[in-house]
C-alpha cells in the first residue's frame, strides 16, 4: 500500500539510483528491482496516481471492492482473509514494546515475516555506522522523523532484547556489524539506558553511554515512569517530574474518560494541595492522542438502561472534576497534542493555562453524538461569550460560541483553536517542539507558583441574554431545518443547547452563577439521552465510529 501510495516509477527510480551509487553496500541486490515490479511499471500500474498498482479500487453491484494484484498471476482478484494468532494477540496490547515482543516473538508465519523483517533491518543498520552517521540516536531519529514510527530501528532492537536477538542472528545468517559484537563481549547489552530521568544512548567511539546532545533539559515520560511513579490506577498514572510538579498522565484506549481517569485527577490534584512537597499538576500523556473524550460506551450503557440517576451521578462527577481543575489550590497545567476532544477539550477549557503541540486538533464535537458537551463545556464556552459582550452587539457574539459547539468545530492546528475560543489569547500558548512540551508545561506550572499562585473565585457574574437570545436559536435552527439542512434531531438539540446557553427560562439578560449553567447543563445533557435517536448515534460511533445524520 505504501508503494501505491508512493508510485511504483519513484519507487523504481529511487531503488535504482541506490543500487547504482552505493557499489559496496553489503545488501545492494535488496533494490534489484524484481521482474513484477518492472512489469506492472510497464503496463502503467503505478499506483494511486493511476488508479491501479499492488491494489485496484472496483465497483460493484455490492459498492466498491478493492482488489489485490496477484504476483505470479498479475491478474486482480478479491482479497482474501486471513487471520494469524500472532496478530490477534498483538492487536489487543496498546503499549507498543508490549506489542513489538509479541508481533517478535510469534510462531506464526506473522511472527516469521516481523522476524525476517526487522533481523535484516537491525544488521542493515548497523552497518551504517559511522557511513552516514557516527551516532546510532541519529539514524532512529531519522526513521522516525522520515518514516513517522514511534520507534526506531536500535530503540526496536532494545525491546526485543540486543543480546538474544544477537544470537538468533547470528543463527538465521544475518551478518552484523562487529561493533556490537563488541559492544555485548564488553558487557553492555542496549543501546540506550535510562538514569535519573535522563536518556543515554552508546556511543561507538568513546564505547560508552553519553547523554543524548540537546535533549538534556527535555523531560520523557519514558525515562522517568520506572523510578517516579507516585501512584497509579488502571487508566492513569502520577509521575514526578521533579521540582514539586507531578505529571498525571492518561493511558486508556483512545485516552478517553471514564471513572478511573476523573480519579487519577483529583488523586494528583489531592496529593499536590495536601503534601508540602508538591505545588502543582500537569496533565499530559504521549499517546498518538491527547483524548477522544469522555467514554460514550459508559455513557450509551447508562442510557440504554435507563439508568438516568447514575447517569447525573456520572455527569456531575465530570463536571466537578473540571471545576476543580479550574479551582484547585494548586496550578494545573494541561498540555495536549493531535486530538483533544469533548472531554478532553473541556479539561483545557477549565485548566489555568494550556501548553498546547502546534498540531492540536481541539473541539467539542458532542453534537454529533446527539447531546451537549455536558463536562462543563457548554458552560464555560457560555462564560467566556459573557466576558467578550462589552459594549457591542452582545447576540454576535453569543451567535458565534453557540455555532463553535452546534457546528461540532475542531481546530486544523493549536493556532486556529485561538480563532474558535478554545485557546484563550494572552494565556495559553503553543509550542511547536514536541519534545519540548512537557518540560515547559512544568516551566509555566513553577513559573505561576514563583508569582504567589492563588485559587481563582468561583464566578457568579456570568451574563446570560435569555430570551433575548433564544429566540434567535429557534429561528436560526427552524430554518435550517425547513431548508433541509439540519435534521429534526439537530434541531432539538439546537433548541436544548441555546435554553441551557441563554439561561433557560429567563425572560430578560441577567447574571447566573457557574453552578447554575453547570445544573442546567447537566440536566440537557441527561434529557437527550433519554431520545432514542442519540442513543442511536452513539451506537454508531461505537460500533462504526461513523457519526449517525438521523
Amino acid at each position: 500500500r505504501t508503494c501505491d501510495v508512493v508510485g511504483l516509477d519513484t519507487l523504481v527510480h529511487v531503488a535504482n539510483g541506490v543500487r547504482e551509487n552505493c557499489p559496496n553496500d553489503e545488501a545492494r541486490e535488496v533494490f534489484e528491482i524484481p521482474s513484477y515490479v518492472q512489469k506492472m511499471v510497464d503496463n502503467g500500474w503505478l499506483g494511486s496516481k493511476t488508479k491501479q498498482g499492488f491494489y485496484k479500487r472496483v465497483k460493484t453491484e455490492k459498492g466498491k471492492e478493492i482488489l489485490v494484484l496477484d504476483l505470479k498471476s498479475l491478474e486482480y482478484r478479491p482479497k482474501q482473509k486471513v487471520k494469524f494468532a500472532t496478530l490477534e494477540m498483538a492487536k489487543n496490547i496498546d503499549n507498543l514494546a508490549e506489542r513489538t515482543k509479541v508481533l517478535l516473538s510469534g510462531k506464526d508465519k506473522a511472527g516469521e515475516f516481523y522476524r525476517k523483517s526487522f533481523y535484516g533491518l537491525f544488521a542493515y543498520v548497523s552497518h551504517r555506522i559511522p557511513e552516514i552517521a557516527e551516532q546510532l540516536y541519529k539514524i532512529d531519529d531519522a526513521i522516525k522523523a522520515g518514516f513517522g514510527w514511534k520507534l526506531g530501528p536500535f530503540e526496536t532492537w532494545d525491546i526485543a532484547g540486543v543480546e538474544k536477538t544477537f544470537a538468533k542472528m547470528k543463527e538465521e545468517g544475518y551478518k552484523v556489524a562487529a561493533w556490537v559484537d563488541e559492544m555485548l563481549a564488553a558487557g553492555i547489552t542496549s543501546f540506550y539506558m535510562v538514569e535519573k530521568g535522563v536518556k543515554y544512548f552508546y556511543d561507538i567511539q568513546s564505547k560508552s553511554y553519553q547523554v543524548i546532545p540537546g535533549k538534556e533539559q527535555y523531560l520523557a515520560l519514558d525515562n522517568l515512569r520506572d523510578e517516579n511513579t507516585v501512584w497509579k490506577n488502571a487508566g492513569t498514572t502520577i509521575i514526578d517530574l521533579g521540582d514539586g510538579v507531578l505529571n498525571l498522565e492518561i493511558h486508556t484506549k483512545m485516552n478517553t474518560i471514564g471513572g478511573e481517569v476523573l480519579e487519577g485527577i483529583n488523586k494528583a490534584i489531592d496529593l499536590a494541595e495536601n503534601e508540602d512537597k508538591y505545588k502543582g499538576v500537569v496533565i499530559y500523556n504521549e499517546g498518538d492522542n491527547f483524548s477522544a473524550g469522555a467514554n460514550v460506551g459508559l455513557i450509551f450503557m447508562m442510557a440504554v438502561e435507563q439508568e438516568y440517576d447514575e447517569l447525573d451521578m456520572a455527569v456531575r462527577a465530570f463536571q466537578n472534576t473540571m471545576m476543580r481543575v479550574r479551582y484547585s489550590n494548586v496550578p494545573v497545567v494541561v498540555a495536549p497534542h493531535n486530538l483533544t476532544l469533548g472531554g478532553g477539550c473541556e479539561m483545557c477549557l477549565h485548566a489555568d493555562k494550556v501548553v498546547a503541540h502546534a498540531e492540536t486538533y481541539m473541539g467539542l464535537v458532542e453534537f454529533g453524538v446527539g447531546v451537549i458537551p455536558g463536562g462543563g463545556g457548554t458552560k464555560e464556552m457560555t462564560l467566556r461569550a459573557s466576558d467578550e459582550y462589552g459594549d457591542g452587539i452582545r447576540t454576535n457574539v453569543f451567535r458565534e460560541k453557540f455555532l463553535t459547539i452546534g457546528q461540532a468545530k475542531v481546530s486544523t492546528s493549536a493556532d486556529e483553536a485561538f480563532d474558535l475560543g478554545y485557546l484563550r489569547k494572552g494565556i495559553d500558548e503553543v509550542v511547536v517542539n514536541r519534545d519540548y512540551q512537557l518540560a515547559y508545561a512544568k516551566k509555566c506550572v513553577l513559573q505561576m507558583v514563583e508569582k504567589g499562585y492563588t485559587r481563582p473565585i468561583e464566578r457568579s457574574d456570568v451574563r446570560v441574554l435569555g430570551k433575548e437570545a433564544l429566540g434567535l436559536v429557534y429561528v436560526g435552527a427552524n430554518s435550517m431545518y425547513a431548508g433541509n439542512y439540519i435534521s429534526e434531531h439537530d434541531q432539538l438539540i439546537s433548541y436544548k443547547l441555546g435554553e441551557v446557553m441563554t439561561g433557560g427560562d429567563l425572560s430578560y439578560p441577567q447574571d447566573v452563577t457557574e453552578q447554575y449553567l453547570l445544573d442546567l447543563e447537566r440536566k440537557t445533557f441527561v434529557e437527550l439521552c433519554m431520545q432514542k435517536k442519540t442513543l442511536e448515534r452513539l451506537q454508531s460511533i461505537i460500533t462504526t465510529g461513523k457519526v449517525l445524520r438521523n
